[in-house]
């Protein structure tokens, strides 16, 4: 989580509050998220990856949370990550932004940027977007105020105060709303949301920065199998203008969008290959998918 936005969002939401709150009692709930706050630093993509780990290790009171992973994505690449509980996914996307630091090893954006150098806010910057399991949406605002709350724009309270979009972050935020589904509910508090429009107003918001590389953690845990039709659309056509890294444990979901899946186990890749070739693979079989 990104604790800048955390706070930029909180003024928002106060500064809302003193012409709504009286008026629901619904939300209310602090948001934060792995957000890209800017695109400061171009991304080298001459050997044709935009994300590489070698041989990156850590460890937690004696455990190998992650034990020599390397692993890489192309730019554009929609890649699945499966794996059981413990396997390292989510500590692996924590080194990636930046929240764990790894024992050792070598994490590079592109050819260039080194993120082990990077903090988590740097790293936001730099164009990762991080979209956590849980939807963290700011419930007091509407879909078209948490969407505009994540332009690139200053967030201090009285620049918010007096901000007005220009034509082009109109445009943007048009486009977005397509994409995700929520052009009709644009004027809708987000605290109104099912779950899955929550997850989407997330990612929204995280397609507002336009990030190079986005992680998402579980998106389509506890949607309807309707919203989760939606989301699969909605990845595969983000897939090509962003390179995702998507951690899932539904295999139906993961047959619709992936070309590349990556098994991971132990905290290093078990097997990679198309679903159906690690879905035969012996190891795969024994230590997550089951007879």
């Amino acid at each position: 989580m990104t604790p800048d936005l955390l706070k930029q969002g909180a003024e928002r939401v106060a500064e809302h509050a003193k012409q709504v709150a009286e008026s629901t009692e619904s939300g209310g709930r602090s948001a934060g998220y792995g957000r890209v706050l800017q695109d400061a630093t171009q991304v080298d993509l001459t050997h044709g990856r935009i994300l590489y780990l070698e041989d990156v290790s850590v460890s937690f009171d004696g455990f190998k949370a992650i034990n020599n992973l390397s692993l890489d994505i192309a730019p554009g690449e929609l890649r699945c990550i499966i794996g059981p509980n413990g396997a390292g996914k989510t500590t692996m996307m924590d080194i990636i932004t930046g929240k764990t630091r790894p024992d050792q090893g070598r994490v590079f954006f592109g050819s260039t940027i080194d993120l082990l150098r990077h903090n988590e806010p740097q790293i936001a910057q730099l164009g990762i977007g991080r979209k956590f399991q849980k939807p963290t949406v700011f419930e007091q605002l509407s879909v078209f105020e948490n969407l505009e709350l994540a332009l690139k724009t200053n967030k201090g309270v009285k620049a918010s105060m007096f901000f007005k979009l220009d034509s082009a972050q109109s445009d943007r935020l048009a486009e977005v709303l397509h994409t995700i589904h929520l052009a009709d509910s644009v004027g809708k508090p987000a605290g109104l949301l099912s779950h899955g429009q929550k997850q989407w107003l997330e990612i929204g918001m995280l397609l507002m920065q336009d990030p190079k590389l986005l992680l998402l953690d579980e998106p389509v845990a506890g949607m309807t199998d309707h919203e989760t039709e939606r989301t699969a659309e909605l990845f595969l056509s983000l897939k090509g203008k962003h390179s995702l890294m998507v951690v899932e444990h539904d295999m139906s979901f993961i047959r619709t969008i992936s070309d590349i899946v990556t098994v991971l186990c132990d905290g290093a890749v078990l097997a990679q290959g198309t679903l159906d070739q690690v879905q035969a693979d012996e190891r795969v079989i024994e230590v997550y998918l089951g007879r």
